[in-house]
């Protein structure tokens, strides 16, 4: 009798132990997500508007494209280029998984397909997919908190594997994060045989419109020595009312350089 006593009070506390276990495991899991949602919507909010400078840095030339920004939540996203004059007018439209490019001296509108997403932007080290962000980490990508061997006092680290069938080139992504407030410093791009591609920093934290976010991010390859590309933002006010026009093939043929939203 005593005896299964003893292992019923030893199963007992095993099954608790398993739900504290659970538990935990559940927690931590959902405080990733959250982290991981911050990191996917820092630049994103109902809509917003910006005007920024992409500096493309090269061994053999150098340039500053500024440009004006527009999106809606996740799923848009408008781009005009306002200067080099060589450039004026340039656009991309983006609209769920349907991106275009227009170029103003031929008057042409482009589609861009899937395989051409990962493609360089005007030339910079920035890919399609990064100016548009058709994926997004919490929906295509499994991620989970880890600890790299140089990791650092006051960082969260958090490894992000593409979820398969997805036309992903990485083979896996880290993320650094401010444990204060989620704000990333960092992000290391590997292809799938382990190899570090890219990295992009995140600097110079400001407040727009009430909302810290790093105003610099500067992306390096590491395949292309003197290579670098970096935007910054100038301003940007989130949730703001845009003209029911601004994500259209109509304003993207546009040659007018006008305020949309701003």
């Amino acid at each position: 009798m005593i005896r299964n006593k003893a292992m019923l009070l030893i199963f007992g506390i095993a099954c608790i132990l398993s739900l504290l276990l659970w538990a935990e495991r559940d927690s931590t899991q959902s405080d990733v997500e959250k982290i991981v949602k911050e990191i996917d919507e820092l630049y994103r909010s109902r809509s917003s508007y910006s005007e920024l400078e992409m500096q493309i840095v090269t061994p053999h030339w150098e340039r500053t494209l500024k440009m004006r920004a527009w999106t809606e939540e996740m799923e848009k996203t408008f781009i005009r280029i306002l200067s080099p004059a060589k450039e004026r007018g340039v656009a991309t439209l983006r609209v769920g998984n349907e991106m275009w490019n227009y170029l103003p001296k031929t008057n042409k509108v482009m589609k861009i397909p899937p395989s051409m997403m990962m493609g360089s932007w005007m030339g910079s080290d920035f890919t399609n997919d990064d100016l548009v962000r058709e994926f997004t980490f919490v929906d295509d990508y499994s991620y989970q908190l880890i600890i790299p061997d140089d990791a650092q006092e006051g960082l969260l680290y958090i490894e992000f594997i593409p979820k398969e069938g997805l036309p992903i080139v990485w083979g896996k992504v880290i993320v650094a994060v401010r444990d204060e407030d989620y704000i990333p410093v960092w992000e290391r791009y590997y292809n799938e045989k382990g190899n570090l591609m890219r990295v992009m920093y995140f600097k110079d934290i400001k407040a727009f419109d009430e909302r810290k976010i790093p105003s610099l991010m500067e992306l390096i390859p590491q395949t292309k020595e003197g290579y670098r590309t970096v935007i910054r933002y100038l301003d940007i006010d989130f949730n703001v009312e845009l003209p029911s026009d601004v994500f259209s093939l109509r304003n993207l043929r546009s040659r007018r350089i006008r305020d949309e939203g701003s």
